[in-house]
Order: structure tokens, then C-alpha cells, then sequence
């Protein structure tokens, strides 16, 4: 589905264009063509592959989808791959979508393909053009802003993945340790490498396109991809304090189970013992034998059942004081 064709001209918006007016709007000097595809057919992208001479094995990544973040040269154009993780809707059984974003740029194009990414750049597009003096840097800048709201908006599941991690940790000492806490807490730890996943490879992409050598598109705006990077960097280091705190936490957890079942087998143990002094002392009593101690005595019965309440009495204190009970 082709969300908007524009072509822009000394960084000003010219017009909407149709589809098939693109290469004749690509080969004028100055110009640059900005196009958005939302999960398109086959068809539509080999359309495009023709406008702008797309590279085949880039064209067929876009096509397939389900790619590993990354930023790719093909001569003097771009191909760069961005995952999207995006909120899933109240009703749906996920709490993220992850989506794709594919995007081809050349000295004079960009075209972004969206798969599965219900988030459009709208808003990034209204931006360039409010900067008609950002805008002259080309189809370069046009990357620049796409990447930088792609990573911009990992931010916010951070701070959830933050927030939902502290929740949990909170909550794991309110009550007695649970199966479900540490099924939460596993959940949280997969939400969490589905980001880093997403983050870490782009990282390594993006420390490409500063200092060094650098794509001919991205030369001169060093400085723009550098601020990329260090937001990647920040979301990477979040990233691996939340690991560090859910494993110790999922440790903790794990600690608190353990330590639970060591208190109900003190529990048993100190109840058995309880139990087991007047059994011994009855099962004595009740042994079939002529010459019995205090057989005879009138204060034998009395006297056995004292003792089993003396004895009971004092290993249940006992207990009680080593908090076995």
C-alpha cells in the first residue's frame, strides 16, 4: 500500500507525485524523491525496484521480511533494516508487535517499507519540512531521521521494561515466593531480549557511519549519526542493567522458594518429633509383658501421661525458640 510519493527540490516540498513519474523526477540534479510503503504486495515493490534501480538481493530481503537489523552498501546506495517494537492492542494476547522497517536510500531517493509497523513517520516527515535548511542535505538527512525515530521510540519500552522489572521485584516480597512469580519474571527477561535483539546489531551498524570511512550518502552529517549511536548506546546499557537486576532478582526468587520448603520440612520435622514421644512412650506401655515398670502403681497411668505432656510441652517451646515452628 503506497502511503505518500513526494518529491522535494533545494529542501522544499514540490509534490505528490504518481508512481510512475518517479525516474523522471530522480534524474533531475538537486531533487529527491521520498516515498512510504505500508506491508506492500510483490508487485508494488518491484514497481519501485524499477523506478529507482533498487539492487535485487535488497529488494528480495525487503520482500521476505523477518530480517536481522542491519545497514548495507550496494555501490553508492543504502539498504538498512530497523526493527519496530510497537504496543500490541488491549484485546491482543501480546503485550508488542515487533514490526520491520526496510529502507533504501540513494543519492537522490529514499523509500521506506514497513512491515507489520502500524506506526507511520508522519510526524518525521512534517518535521523535515518545517527544516527546509536540514532538508537540503539531501536523502542522507531523510536516513538520518528515520533511524533516529525508530531508536527514539525504544526509549518508552525501556522505561516499561523498567518499570514492570521494579513491580515485580516489589511484589515477590509481599507475599510467599510462587510459580508465577518466577513465570513473570522469565517473561519480562524474554520482552527484554526481544529489545536487545533488536538494538544491539543496529549498534554495530550505526558505529559504521561515523569516523573512518563512511557512505558517500551519510558523509558530512558524522555528528547526526553519532547522536544515534550514543542513544543506542544509552537503551544498550539500560538494557544490560535490567538483565543484571532481573537475574539477581529471578536468583532471589529462586533463593525465597528454596528457603520456603527448607521452613515447611523444619515444620514437619519439629511435628514429628512432637508426635513421636508419647507413640514411643504408649507404644512401650502397650508391649505385652508381665514385669512392666510401674505396672503395679496406681500412679503409673497418670504419671506416663505427664510425661508425655512434660516432653511434648518442652520440644514445643524448644521448637518454637529455634523458629522451626
Amino acid at each position: 500500500m503506497l502511503i505518500n510519493c513526494v518529491v522535494y527540490q533545494e529542501g522544499r516540498r514540490l509534490a505528490d507525485i504518481p508512481v510512475e513519474d518517479i525516474s523522471d523526477h530522480v534524474a533531475r540534479p538537486g531533487a529527491f524523491v521520498w516515498v512510504g510503503l505500508l506491508d506492500p504486495t510483490p508487485e508494488e515493490l518491484a514497481t519501485m525496484a524499477g523506478e529507482f534501480g533498487l539492487h535485487p538481493l535488497a529488494v528480495e530481503d525487503a520482500r521476505k521480511g523477518h530480517q536481522r537489523p542491519k545497514i548495507e552498501e550496494y555501490g553508492d546506495s543504502m539498504f538498512a533494516v530497523l526493527k519496530t517494537i510497537e504496543k500490541a492492542p488491549p484485546d491482543g494476547d501480546e503485550q508488542y508487535v515487533v514490526g520491520e522497517v526496510a529502507i533504501f536510500v540513494g543519492r537522490n531517493y529514499v523509500l521506506s517499507v514497513r512491515h507489520r509497523a502500524q506506526q507511520g513517520f508522519a510526524e518525521v516527515r512534517a518535521r523535515a519540512e518545517q527544516e527546509p535548511e536540514l532538508l537540503r542535505h539531501g536523502a542522507g538527512i531523510v536516513f538520518y531521521l528515520l533511524l533516529d525515530a525508530v531508536v527514539d521510540r525504544y526509549f518508552p519500552i525501556v522505561e516499561d521494561l523498567e518499570a514492570e522489572l521494579e513491580e515485580l521485584e516489589a511484589g515477590m516480597f509481599r507475599g510467599p515466593p510462587s510459580r508465577s512469580t518466577l513465570e513473570a519474571f522469565y517473561a519480562l527477561k524474554q520482552k527484554l531480549m526481544t529489545l536487545k535483539h533488536a538494538v544491539d546489531p543496529l549498534m554495530e551498524a550505526t558505529g559504521r557511519l561515523y569516523g573512518g570511512r563512511v557512505p558517500q550518502i551519510c558523509s558530512g552529517m558524522s555528528e547526526y549519526f553519532r547522536d544515534v549511536y550514543d542513544h543506542l548506546h544509552r537503551i544498550h546499557s539500560s538494557i544490560e542493567g535490567i538483565r543484571e537486576m532481573l537475574t539477581t532478582a529471578i536468583q532471589v526468587n529462586l533463593g525465597m522458594i528454596s528457603l520456603s520448603e527448607s521452613e515447611v520440612t523444619k515444620k514437619l520435622a519439629a511435628w514429628a518429633a512432637i508426635i513421636a514421644v508419647p507413640t514411643m512412650i504408649a507404644g512401650v506401655y502397650g508391649m505385652n509383658f508381665e514385669f512392666m515398670p510401674e505396672l503395679k502403681s496406681p500412679f503409673g497411668y497418670p504419671l506416663a501421661l505427664l510425661a508425655m505432656i512434660g516432653i511434648d510441652v518442652y520440644l514445643y517451646f524448644h521448637f518454637k525458640n529455634v523458629k522451626w515452628l
